[in-house]
């Protein structure tokens, strides 16, 4: 599945819109808290294990947008869109959510 964050794939026509995609991955705070309670987890002024979470997370989203696209018979997924977000109480969580327009190419 091609995803682009362009409203085009290069070199490709757009033959037909399906419909908007998305998915969507909630991490818990307990996961952030884990990961800064072991604060030689931060090298470099980077913490590591929160980078993993997030890429997880962003993976989960991803996936989940390109598999909805699937099922609609898509060949690509552009202008691809990434949310990070807090939720819950004292925001307590995080979402990433990815969204874009599900298209059949020529």
């Amino acid at each position: 599945m091609i995803t682009s964050t362009t409203p085009t794939v290069a070199e490709r026509e757009i033959a037909r819109t399906l419909g908007v995609v998305t998915g969507e991955a909630i991490i818990g705070a307990h996961i952030f808290r884990d990961f800064f309670a072991g604060i030689t987890n931060i090298i470099g002024g980077r913490a590591g294990g929160y980078e993993k979470a997030l890429r997880e997370a962003r993976d989960i989203a991803l996936r989940e947008m390109t598999e909805e696209a699937r099922s609609l018979g898509a060949d690509a997924v552009v202008g691809v869109d990434l949310d990070y977000e807090t939720l819950g109480v004292e925001n307590g969580m995080l979402m990433v959510s990815a969204s874009g327009t599900a298209v059949k190419l020529r």
